[in-house]
């Protein structure tokens, strides 16, 4: 990807998102920010999931999942599931979450949860992105939610820093 390419999609706003998971008692969760809205009626969203990543086959297994917008507030969320400390099956043990009621785990420090059941799926380049229908949703939080500009980096394929994505250092790390 170019320096020029990086910087301009890191320019897209996007929301800060936890997906949620269950692997059979165990919860796992990754930083998700490719996620959005796509039908009103019926309500549906889309993420897109990095084959490559263990959630995407927990989730083409267990046909669930629940997307956990993040507010200002619960940023330490976003720091965890984005660092390395995260690389693990059982991500989730450190956090408190409840099971929804199709067992997804729900994270109790994120502004809303939503429980997702997936209703398609598509292979586009290295992604699979599942749509998915909204079937419960919980507030937790009056929070303001985390954007993509309220961090210092946003991931567009690749991580780009908030220095480079304003064109005052140069290329994509």
């Amino acid at each position: 990807m170019t320096p020029d390419l990086a910087r301009a999609l890191a320019s897209l706003t996007t929301g800060i998102y936890v997906l949620t998971v269950a692997d059979g008692e165990t919860g796992h969760g990754m930083s998700a920010s490719w996620v959005t809205q796509v039908s009103g009626e019926p309500p549906l969203v889309l993420t897109a999931v990095g084959r490559k990543h263990l959630s995407h086959d927990l989730i083409e297994r267990a046909g669930w999942f629940g997307i956990n917008v993040l507010g200002r507030r619960s940023r330490h969320l976003e720091d965890y599931f984005y660092s390395e400390a995260s690389r693990h099956r059982a991500n989730l043990d450190k956090w408190r979450w409840e099971p929804s009621r199709h067992g997804v785990p729900l994270l109790c420090d994120a502004l809303v949860n939503l429980e997702c059941r997936v209703s398609g799926r598509l292979e586009v380049g290295d992604r699979t992105l599942f749509v998915a229908s909204i079937e419960h949703v919980v507030w937790r939080d009056s929070d303001v939610p985390l954007t993509s500009q309220d961090l210092e980096y946003v991931f567009v394929g690749e991580v780009v820093h908030r220095d480079k994505r304003r064109g005052d250092g140069g290329g994509a790390t």
